[in-house]
């Protein structure tokens, strides 16, 4: 077998360990409200982290919030979670996020995510489903002053806040984000 169809076959089947990690959509009113819930909870603690983040959010057009992401894998690892969207301050959607990698990977990890959004353009974008984020992408981690150094790069601020779990990683890998209006 060559390199080539060795690497090719390797991407292949973390493609197809991302689409089994699909997670299910938020359909009923009761999932939809568990979900504000999870992440009114989780915002909170976010802001007791770190209270500067909040004044990085009222700067931007929009974010998403995802209150908790799940990761895991050995060599070939996926994950996702549910998150909701904002846009001038008013609930205009749900995010589905799925993720999938492939390289030195061992464990297990739940982390919440805040995606920051400079300006219309980059929300649209957003809810086309056109960003992406791969191996180019960098998060800041939630912690306390996170937020007052916090920098847009392409109309994009990331920011992550474990919540438990271990994980080794180097791999090569991304996320996908789905827009689904409310």
């Amino acid at each position: 077998m060559t390199r080539v169809t060795r690497l090719a076959t390797l991407f292949v089947l973390a493609a197809a360990l991302l689409a089994g990690c699909a997670t299910t959509q938020i359909n009923t009113a009761e999932e939809k409200d568990r979900l504000a819930r999870q992440a009114q909870a989780s915002r909170q603690e976010w802001n007791k982290l770190d209270p500067t983040a909040e004044g990085f959010v009222k700067k931007g057009y929009g974010y998403a919030f995802f209150p908790e992401i799940g990761k895991g894998g050995f060599i070939f690892a996926g994950g996702g979670g549910h998150g909701i969207v904002y846009e001038q301050g008013q609930h205009v959607g749900y995010a589905e996020l799925v993720e999938g990698s492939i390289g030195f990977t061992v464990g297990g990890q739940s982390y919440s995510e805040l995606i920051v959004f400079e300006n219309k353009a980059a929300m649209d974008r957003f809810k086309k489903s056109e960003m992406n984020f791969g191996a180019n992408a960098s998060a800041v981690i939630a912690e306390s002053g996170a937020g007052a150094g916090a920098a847009f790069h392409d109309g994009v601020a990331v920011f992550v806040r474990p919540l438990a779990g271990a994980m080794l990683d180097a791999s090569l890998g991304g996320q996908h984000i789905k827009y689904i209006p409310r």
